[in-house]
């Protein structure tokens, strides 16, 4: 094996957050899609199924009983209560991936974002989504017809609090256009990939350059 090859790298946790509506889960999908590297956190919630949902795809969706134990064992790496439903990730799941160097994303709020970086601050990368106006955002909400009229005015009565967030990230997006926003976090993806801290035997390699 050359020296290169023993060149590894440990995986991120790609965090994207946005008020509901700002376009974080097309953009996670997208990122998906283009990326074979990436895969999706899937959390765990006490939210009810939506029809276009899948069990173990979209979410695994649990009694909030059975939320609440997965607590008590230390099973989640994260956790968050959001619009009366809770959400978290499941641990081991995304350890294994990173020791393989495969990169995560997460499509959570700022709760679960402050979380994940008390825990595994140096394996987390957080991207803020933001729409190009209040008008805008709110025409997306009712655009999508998934919610009931109520339950978009809570989701726009709620903006303000989850923008309020946006400095605690370390990258910042203004999402007026998709592919605009696509391609910039493809960039911020590129670069942390590259970041000395993830490249493992990056030491035993330049040892042999000055060998």
């Amino acid at each position: 094996m050359t020296p290169i090859a023993n060149i590894k790298r440990r995986g991120m946790m790609l965090v994207l957050s946005s008020p509901s509506g700002a376009g974080k889960t097309t953009l996670a999908k997208r990122l998906l899609e283009t990326d074979r590297n990436f895969t999706m956190s899937v959390s765990v919630t006490t939210r009810a199924k939506r029809p276009s949902e899948v069990h173990g795809r979209d979410y695994f969706f649990v009694a909030p009983a059975v939320f609440a134990d997965k607590i008590k064992r230390g099973e989640l790496l994260e956790h968050a209560t959001v619009f009366g439903n809770s959400y978290g990730t499941p641990r081991a799941a995304v350890q294994d991936a990173l020791s393989e160097g495969l990169d995560i994303l997460f499509d959570i709020d700022w709760q679960g974002t402050q979380q994940l970086k008390e825990k595994a601050r140096e394996d987390v990368v957080s991207v803020f989504i933001l729409p190009p106006s209040r008008p805008e955002l709110e025409r997306r909400l009712r655009g999508r017809a998934q919610d009931a009229p109520d339950v978009v005015a809570q989701r726009m009565a709620k903006a303000n609090d989850e923008l309020s967030h946006w400095a605690e990230y370390d990258y910042v997006i203004v999402n007026d256009s998709m592919a605009s926003a696509e391609s910039k976090i493809a960039h911020i993806v590129e670069a942390e990939r590259h970041k000395r801290a993830r490249q493992t035997g990056l030491s035993e390699f330049v040892r042999t350059l000055m060998a």
